[in-house]
């Protein structure tokens, strides 16, 4: 009976990882262009605060201060 449960779970394993690798490109993805458009930080901010105050909050802890501000006052300013 295990013999034959073993490609199941060779399966389920290969699938787990894909979905891991994927999920890891994606956040690599999602961090590059919100690090290189601030046009794109707005466009998260009207859609997904969320994950844009963990961006802010990790190039934070990384030591990078300043971009939450500059982004506000341009939004702000782009406003006027």
């Amino acid at each position: 009976m295990a013999r034959t449960l073993e490609p199941l779970a060779k399966r389920i394993f290969k699938g787990i990882l894909v979905a891991e690798l994927v999920g890891l490109f994606g956040a690599y993805f999602l961090f590059s262009k919100m690090h290189t458009s601030q046009d794109f930080r707005q466009t998260m901010s009207k859609k997904y605060p969320f994950i844009l105050e963990v961006y802010y909050k990790s190039t934070e802890k990384s030591g990078m201060y300043g971009i939450r501000e500059l982004d506000q006052k341009t939004w702000l300013n782009s406003k006027n």
